[in-house]
């Protein structure tokens, strides 16, 4: 009978041993090897084999986002490292809308390698702690294992991760909306290079040219089919120019060179002012243009006749047009020239596509050229707009550099100004209020130029809110992250909302620990330190609701947005709870007395984030966030605890059914 019993106990204790750890999740296997270089130089080659639907974040974006890769390694005079860990897998570039800046992660496989240089003849470890977050629709885990790897002789060694959660089948969650879009891709990039192919055709460098290219290839051959071939030919040596110039841009810069361009002021502010440089030259105040001589010299190749008078035709071309095309090219490959290795060229070739495929057509139809409309003052007009337009985009390169080093020149506010008066003026000038030098007398105005004064007009009145702190979300991928925003009446209600309630029965017990970097949205108070927490809930009598979070969870910040700013849920958080945030990712450091020995993994935890990460392992068996719990005053848990779920009406359901299982106990 006792053995019966025992059995049973030790069953009922292995399954819930593992339906918790069945929640723990490990989403990236890890290897380590050893590569010898030479006697005294190895390399340490980090690979990771990312499970599928989830991305592991880059060691390479700027701080306020997700949780970058990051490598500790413990000092050893055995050894030096030589440089930074490398990753040799390029990492995917995205713009996150959640956290509003740029970021880079990988996808299904990431190998990263780390240079030393070997100081002593015997065997040795080296050994140390990696730190990485990974995300899916739905949820983020925060890890950090430690890694070995065995330095023996210049034998390649297969190494092993330390600490490694437990493989278990992944947690399904009814996930909303995936946090994580792909802007860059190639199509979308052929598809705007091939649009500014056919503006440049509008702009009076290139216009004027169509019916001059198409009468040299009318009259150079008596041979029409002859006519029609070179025409074809010429057609693909614009082609072929403008890719060879986006090839040799991927050649030269490549993928290694594009974190340094994305992010590192120097080249943000010389794109900055290669934008404005092109502004100024479409606006007239001076052309762009190449030497006389090159220009010469390819005009007399033309005289040859066949596909080498083509080939140099097209060249002319591409030369004489330069001063209008120039900024636009240039536009393209400062643009793709930090993504991938394929974009520049894409780009040129989406570019080159549109501005060649008229010449070509014309030259094949020659009769379609009676209805293309005369040349005049609008060519001109169609410059200066783009003038306008170079100026706004110029901006965002001012922009990255600014919130990369925190100068404080763009704040929010002010870079909306600048695009506020940018887009008022330009639609000044298409209404004809606004005239440069080079204009022609505008008698009246066409349709089409009202229309486009119209666009402009509205789209200023739509940014003149963001001035006030509205969110704008269309363009916020353009615009410095509202928290730079200095005068924000959101902001402000929030905070005379929250002051309000206090007096309240919900005014929290004592000042929080941590509450001078820490803070909850939405103007809502709480703790972040479970034991203060704990006893603030027993003083006022209310069920706790622990927030398990971290400062780079996309997901726990698209939750607080989508259902925490519902007004029936911050009214339940409010009246009815005592909140505890618990910060996974925080690396404020402890005083000796609150540090912790894992029973997990046996580490001792020194940070807030590792305590309450490893808090939410060992009590309740999950790694991932966002994560909620409701818990009664012994620490029971009052109703399955949930996730990521951006339906506000199921989460307020989650809060009340806690509530009534409070008021049971």
């Amino acid at each position: 009978m006792k053995q019966k019993i025992l059995t049973l106990l030790l069953g009922i204790l292995l399954t819930s041993f593992l339906s918790t750890q069945a929640q723990i999740l490990e989403t990236v296997s890890w290897e380590f090897t050893t590569e010898k270089l030479s006697d005294t130089e190895f390399n340490l080659v980090f690979k990771a084999q990312i499970d599928q639907d989830w991305h592991l974040y880059s060691q390479h974006f700027e701080d306020g986002g997700p949780v970058r890769l990051s490598f500790t390694f413990e000092e050893s005079g055995n050894y030096e490292r030589i440089g930074e860990v490398e990753e040799i897998t390029k990492a995917k570039k995205t713009f996150d809308e959640i956290f509003e800046m740029d970021i880079e992660y990988f996808e299904h496989e990431a190998i990263l390698k780390q240079k030393i240089k070997v100081l002593s003849d015997v065997a040795f470890t080296v050994s140390g702690e990696m730190e990485y977050q990974t995300c899916r629709e739905g949820e983020c885990v925060l890890f950090t294992p430690d890694f070995e790897f065995a330095i023996n002789e210049g034998s390649t060694v297969s190494n092993q991760v330390k600490e490694a959660p437990v493989k278990a089948e992944k947690e399904k969650i009814n996930a909303m909306k995936n946090p994580r879009k792909e802007y860059a891709s190639l199509w979308s990039l052929f598809f705007i290079a091939f649009t500014f192919g056919l503006i440049a055709l509008l702009t009076p460098c290139v216009f004027p040219m169509i019916p001059m290219t198409v009468s040299f290839f009318m009259h150079s051959s008596e041979n029409r089919k002859k006519a029609i071939f070179n025409a074809v030919f010429y057609g693909i040596s614009i082609i072929g120019i403008y890719t060879i110039i986006g090839t040799i841009v991927a050649i030269t810069l490549g993928a290694d060179f594009a974190n340094w361009l994305s992010t590192h002021w120097i080249p943000n502010v010389i794109f900055f002012a290669i934008f404005f440089i092109f502004a100024f030259s479409f606006f007239g105040m001076f052309e762009i243009t190449m030497p006389s001589w090159l220009v010469n010299k390819s005009v007399a190749k033309e005289d040859q006749g066949g596909l080498a008078g083509s080939f140099f035709m097209a060249f002319t071309l591409v030369l004489v047009s330069f001063s209008c095309t120039g900024p636009i090219v240039g536009s393209i490959l400062v643009q793709s020239a930090g993504g991938e290795v394929l974009e520049p060229i894409i780009g040129m070739f989406g570019f080159s596509l549109a501005f060649a495929l008229p010449f070509t057509l014309f030259a094949i139809f020659p009769s379609w050229l009676s209805n293309l409309p005369k040349s005049g003052g609008w060519l001109n007009s169609v410059k200066v707009v783009l003038g306008f337009l170079e100026l706004a985009l110029g901006l965002k390169f001012l922009s990255i550099a600014d919130q990369t080093y925190h100068w404080g020149i763009l704040d929010r506010e002010v870079y909306l100004g600048i695009w506020i008066v940018i887009f008022t003026l330009m639609g000044f000038y298409l209404l004809g209020k606004l005239k440069f030098s080079h204009d022609s007398d505008l008698k009246y105005i066409s349709v089409p130029r009202l229309m486009l004064a119209i666009c402009s007009f509205s789209f200023v009145v739509y940014m003149v809110p963001g001035m006030f702190g509205a969110p704008l979300k269309a363009i916020s991928g353009y615009l410095p992250p509202q928290t730079t925003q200095d005068f924000d009446i959101s902001a402000i209600v929030r905070d005379q909302s929250g002051a309000s309630f206090k007096g309240a029965k919900n005014e929290i017990c004592e000042t929080p620990k941590y509450a001078d970097k820490l803070h909850l949205p939405h103007g809502l108070q709480g703790y972040f330190d479970f034991e203060q927490g704990l006893a603030c809930a027993k003083e006022q009598n209310k069920p706790i609701f622990i927030d398990f979070t971290g400062h780079g969870c996309v997901n726990c910040r698209e939750m607080e947005a989508n259902v925490w700013s519902d007004a029936r849920v911050q009214k339940v958080l409010r009246e009815d709870y005592v909140i505890i945030a618990l910060y996974v990712d925080d690396k404020q450091k402890l005083p000796e007395e609150d540090w912790i020995t894992s029973t997990y993994d046996g580490k001792v935890k020194k940070t807030l984030g590792k305590k309450y990460a490893d808090f939410q392992i060992t009590r309740f068996g999950v790694n991932a966030q966002p994560y909620y719990v409701l818990l009664d005053h012994d620490e029971n848990t009052l109703v399955e605890p949930r996730a990521y779920d951006l339906n506000a009406d199921r989460f307020l359901e989650f809060l009340e059914n806690g509530k009534k299982e409070f008021a049971k106990r």
